[in-house]
């Protein structure tokens, strides 16, 4: 079996374990079913900006090409630090497209990657976000009215719990178990006054306390974890192969190491398969 093309993002599928696909050109690899198998991946040495299609000798902020990644809302620094939202600010590089992703409900989140973190997301990227990060547990804990909201919420709950995950460390294993629900409850109580203090400038609306939701438990197909991680890097080693090992969040893990897929966006591939 092969396939070459531009690939994207690993899509994702909540079932037990998720279930993984590889968008390679105009095909969709369902990749779960080679796990446990030799398989190969050669960069073909073209990469094309995941925006405007461009061809481009450098990819910036995972699949964009220089003039995207100065021009696109969604490549701004605010993406990172929504805290900071530029839209509010009547900065915003793309006014619209602003609108339509910054005003809408967010979700600040604890999940368990490689030990509590906290978290934002739009509505519409639950689970997708949890399990691009590789997430073994998630609860939602508060749903607010905006991106900005949510930045303030974060940046008051990262006082007290990281807001990163540990990626060499979640992709060594499965995390210990940690009562989310008991931590949610923790930081409402110690948080109380920051997010009252939010709470004055907005609507009484604006911040909503989600505290009957479920804890997500996620499963991923992996075989083997590695004991030591070791990043592959199509820009250093153009021909990647190896025995398939299991998928975690974005990642590949081969007997050989571990692929980014995401920070390839945008790189023409060629996939070898059984």
């Amino acid at each position: 079996m092969e396939y070459s093309g531009n690939i994207q993002k690993l899509v994702t599928s909540l079932e037990q374990p998720v279930q993984y696909q590889l968008p390679i050109g105009d095909d969709l690899v369902p990749m779960n079913s080679h796990i446990g198998n030799f398989i190969s991946l050669s960069y073909l040495s073209e990469i094309n900006c995941i925006a405007c299609g461009r061809k481009t000798n450098k990819s910036f902020n995972q699949g964009f090409c220089y003039p995207c990644f100065q021009s696109l809302a969604q490549c701004d620094s605010c993406i990172i630090k929504p805290e900071q939202c530029h839209y509010f600010e009547g900065t915003c590089r793309e006014p619209e497209w602003g609108e339509k992703h910054c005003l809408q409900d967010h979700y600040v989140y604890l999940a368990n990657s490689s030990g509590s973190k906290v978290g934002i997301t739009r509505g519409s990227q639950i689970p997708t976000r949890w399990m691009d990060q590789g997430a073994c547990q998630a609860l939602p804990i508060y749903r607010v009215k905006n991106r900005l909201l949510s930045g303030l919420v974060e940046v008051a709950l990262k006082q007290h719990v990281a807001d990163k995950t540990h990626w060499q460390r979640m992709l060594k294993g499965v995390p210990e178990a940690v009562d989310l629900a008991a931590k949610r409850d923790e930081l409402y109580e110690t948080c109380a006054q920051e997010l009252a203090a939010i709470l004055k400038q907005h609507d009484d609306d604006a911040i909503t306390p989600l505290s009957d939701e479920p804890v997500v438990d996620i499963s991923y197909p992996v075989v083997e974890y590695p004991d030591k991680v070791k990043s592959l890097n199509f820009d250093k080693t153009p021909e990647i192969e190896g025995v398939l090992m299991g998928i975690k969040g974005q990642y590949l893990i081969f007997d050989t190491g571990v692929l980014n897929i995401r920070k390839f966006s945008g790189y023409k591939v060629r996939l070898q398969a059984p």
